[in-house]
């Protein structure tokens, strides 16, 4: 199933519309045996809250409303790493995160995001459906969090400055770039002697109009919904790293749910992650028209100066160390030599 990005829009917007802009999408049940909370980082009109709505509305009517997913969008509950904390320790029961955050918590689970190292989204799934996901998989289980099969798309990554557009790795040099708080993506702009700054996306848009930092990136879809392009003009369509959402619950609150009600949690989330890949692609692809229209200017650097540099700095090198053979094996089974 697909839909427009008209259509999109609408679902989001009526969501916010029907519980009040704060409020998060219940689906309502009656006296729900198990009433657990959903957290993400996104708005209400991106796809992965347009889904998660139609998932948890599925969830409670195939378990007869024994199942209540709350939905808290836009970081209600907090920054990226707050919300992390809160499904470690039960205060949330299911939370989506980027691998390359994760890695704060599991070190490998960003193995996914090293610069460069997927050319398209057909290898990106191969790896993440494939080995290399069911790899991740395993090292997140080891820190007490169940991870759902499918990882649900953010998107390859864009660079969006304020001052200049980036058409080679030397523009990097000194830019104010914040990136999440993640040591692979501090280290990849280190690589580029870039000034890279920790900061959690709800606070990306005060920091870009306050000047904190000139330059951020992230896919399309969220420069979009989350409408960097106020406060930015240019994008370097860099592809620079490819970004999902593993969708994570807490250990205890999943295995408190009785076998038969798991199976069909997982099945609508997973579900849901995929029809949620397809609505990232198709949006996607209007939106570079989209953000021109609204004042962004768009150029397509070519990748071989950012790869060579990545090289010449040991960046590759550095963390095939960090991560280990058997993890650089199997990524290197997808994306290639590095």
């Amino acid at each position: 199933m697909s839909l427009s990005r008209r259509a999109l829009l609408k679902a989001g917007a009526a969501g916010a519309l029907v519980g009040g802009v704060c409020a998060p999408f219940v689906a309502r049940a009656q006296s729900a045996e198990f009433s657990y909370k959903y957290a993400n980082n996104l708005p209400v009109t991106h796809p992965m809250n347009v889904r998660a709505n139609e998932m948890a509305e599925a969830i409670k009517q195939q378990t007869n409303g024994r199942v209540e997913i709350k939905i808290f969008p836009s970081s209600q509950l907090g920054g990226d790493t707050d919300m992390l904390s809160q499904l470690r320790s039960g205060g949330v029961e299911f939370f989506t995160l980027s691998p390359l955050i994760l890695s704060t918590l599991v070190p490998n689970a960003s193995v996914s995001g090293i610069g460069f190292a997927f050319p398209d989204y057909d290898t990106v799934w191969k790896a993440m459906d494939g080995e290399l996901g069911t790899y991740v998989r395993g090292q997140i289980a080891k820190s007490g969090i169940v991870a759902m099969d499918k990882i649900w798309d953010n998107g390859f990554r864009q660079i969006t400055t304020s001052t200049k557009p980036i058409a080679t790795a030397e523009d990097l040099k000194g830019l104010k770039i914040r990136v999440p708080v993640s040591p692979l993506w501090t280290s990849m702009f280190k690589a580029f002697e870039s000034s890279p700054a920790s900061i959690n996306f709800a606070e990306v848009y005060t920091a870009l109009q306050t000047k904190v930092v000139d330059a951020q990136e992230n896919p399309l879809a969220i420069i979009a919904t989350a409408k960097l392009y106020e406060v930015q003009k240019y994008c370097s369509l860099t592809n620079h790293m490819w970004d999902g959402f593993w969708f994570l619950a807490n250990r205890r609150a999943w295995e408190a749910l009785p076998a038969d009600l798991r199976t069909i949690v997982a099945k609508n989330i997973n579900e849901a992650g995929v029809k949620e890949r397809g609505d990232v692609a198709q949006l996607n692809a209007n939106l570079r028209k989209e953000l021109t229209d609204k004042g962004l200017t768009f150029n397509e650097p070519k990748v071989d100066s950012f790869r060579d540099k990545l090289r010449s700095a040991g960046f590759y090198a550095e963390w095939k160390g960090k991560y280990g053979d058997e993890a650089w094996t199997i990524l290197e089974k997808y994306a290639g030599k590095l």
